[in-house]
């Protein structure tokens, strides 16, 4: 017994003086884990938007900053209508423009996700019309010619802006202003124009692509775009104040759009480009809807969880995936320099310039009346800048953007 005992001692020493020698697992790095978001960082948001206004650059703004499980910081500052003193507030509605696109995009992959369609089928396959579509050439001499491109346009070169299909020709290109067309008029008149150039080989930002996959989306769906994104979209996120007609009391909850005179002087600038009007026919799925901070915050938590969110499971994490992946190779692409496009998202592929703190990988879009949305997954972080301003030098590249980007991922930095 007692000689069992002694080898028993004997055993266990090795076998510590073995761990010992070896190591024990690491414990997990604290890098790894999340960093504890700087209150002192999130509280200087609302003092950096509020210098753009003092400067005369901006009547007011929103700005939300958040993860995929709640939101850091939500403010609002300065005016949404300077003539009537109305302040801006959390609720306010902003038009946000092309912000509307990687929404459409989500409407195709739910269908994706339902296996009605392919980002890999042809155009054709669901709007015979664009069947035959041919392409314009033009020789070393100037003369036109129709020819047969290489291959049909696809739904992932319009996802991509690749797909070289016309801008909207007269007669037609004041649809935004007028919005006197169904979206079946409009897919039409891209279909009859000739592309501009091959399919995939180029990128060339496009609005009619986009509307087109919204007549795509009531084709395959059988409903109406706007009902299909509000039953299958906004309604399981809760996004009550996304729309592409908005009520009269949306309406009046809605921010003044400026724009800046020769002088600098800041003046309303309310039905630039976008038309928000009574019994609109075309919903623009390019550029047509209205939204704010919470409906907007909801959406982006919903990407960074992979499709879902309090139990609603809105895409597959394969089509999140499929959509945030860089789609587009190394064709030149977007506003500013290092991007690339996945399916209806800008993607960041060389952080530069305005993305220079974003990680690779990082995607969003933006707005011509100056709207920003951006989700950096490597980082769990979405920033939102809502603004109406018209004729900034580049939207896509605004101080007030960079701005709030810069204090947003230095609030989620950990200090070393």
């Amino acid at each position: 017994m007692r000689s069992d005992c002694s080898r028993w001692i004997v055993q266990f020493v090795v076998m510590v003086a073995s761990l010992a020698s070896v190591g024990f697992p690491p414990r997990p790095s604290a890098a790894a884990e999340p960093a504890v978001p700087q209150p002192d960082q999130l509280r200087a948001i609302p003092a950096a938007m509020q210098k753009f206004i003092d400067d005369g650059e901006l009547a007011g703004a929103v700005t939300v900053v958040g993860r995929k499980d709640g939101i850091l910081a939500f403010d609002a500052v300065g005016l949404a209508d300077r003539e009537a003193a109305k302040p801006m507030t959390k609720d306010t509605l902003f038009r946000i423009a092309s912000m509307t696109k990687p929404i459409t995009a989500i409407g195709i992959m739910i269908l994706y996700d339902e296996g009605k369609l392919h980002p890999d089928d042809d155009v054709a396959k669901h709007l015979p019309e664009f069947t035959g579509q041919r392409l314009l050439v033009t020789d070393a001499a100037g003369t036109p010619t129709l020819v047969k491109p290489q291959r049909p346009v696809k739904l992932r070169d319009l996802l991509t802006h690749t797909s070289g299909v016309a801008n909207y020709p007269v007669g037609v290109n004041d649809v935004y202003i007028k919005r006197n067309r169904t979206l079946a008029e409009t897919a039409l008149a891209t279909a009859l124009q000739p592309l501009r150039f091959e399919p995939g080989t180029q990128w060339s930002y496009s609005n009619p692509g986009i509307d087109t996959l919204g007549r795509i989306i009531e084709v395959v769906s059988g409903e109406k775009y706007e009902t299909f994104l509000q039953k299958r979209l906004f309604e399981p996120l809760g996004m009550t104040n996304t729309t592409f007609s908005p009520t009269r009391a949306q309406l009046e909850r809605l921010a003044v759009t400026y724009d800046k005179t020769k002088e600098g002087k800041l003046v309303a600038n309310p039905n630039t480009l976008i038309c928000l009007t009574e019994n609109a026919q075309h919903p623009i799925p390019a550029g047509g809807l209205v939204s704010c901070g919470h409906d907007l915050a909801q959406l982006y938590r919903m990407m960074l969880h992979r499709g879902q969110l309090n139990n609603r499971r809105i895409l597959s994490e394969k089509a999140v995936a499929e959509m945030t992946r860089l789609q587009t190779g190394t064709l030149k692409t977007g506003f500013v320099e290092g991007m690339g496009f996945g399916f209806g998202w800008a993607v960041v592929r060389e952080p530069q310039g305005v993305t220079a703190m974003l990680r690779p990988g990082s995607y969003g879009h933006g707005g011509v009346f100056g709207t920003q949305g951006w989700i950096d997954p490597h980082q769990d972080l979405f920033v939102i800048l809502l603004i109406q301003r018209t004729n900034l030098a580049n939207a896509d590249a605004s101080p007030m953007r960079a701005k709030l980007q810069q204090l947003a991922v230095a609030a989620i930095t950990k200090n070393e």
